[in-house]
């Protein structure tokens, strides 16, 4: 393996796990998912419909998220938000996200 494969991998690693972060961070407020991801793109983390969409079914049938569609526009929408689920599950990655930074912090010193 070479180096940029490793290192390919390594971000493609960090990416997927902090992306379920990202994602309920930005659903609070409801979102359909061409704005969420537009929420994401304008926020540093870029992510493909492929990867989105999917995302959010899963965290949907983890009992994370509520959706709903809204025909009124168009074209119909589908808007998706944080449960209280959700919003406890978000706050305890939160959490954990803070400490493993600051472990991460003391491991890179001045890297």
């Amino acid at each position: 393996m070479t180096q940029g494969q490793a290192k390919g991998i390594g971000l493609v690693e960090l990416r997927r796990g902090v992306l379920v972060l990202a994602v309920l961070s930005q659903l609070r407020e409801r979102q359909y998912g061409y704005s969420l991801r537009q929420a994401l793109v304008d926020g540093g983390m870029p992510v493909e419909e492929g990867t989105l969409y999917p995302l959010l079914r899963r965290l949907e049938a983890q009992g994370l998220l509520t959706s709903e569609w809204d025909t009124a526009t168009a074209p119909p929408r589908r808007y998706y938000r944080l449960n209280a689920e959700g919003s406890d599950a978000l706050a305890e990655l939160a959490k954990a996200w803070r400490a493993q930074v600051e472990a991460i912090h003391g491991f890179l010193g001045d890297a």
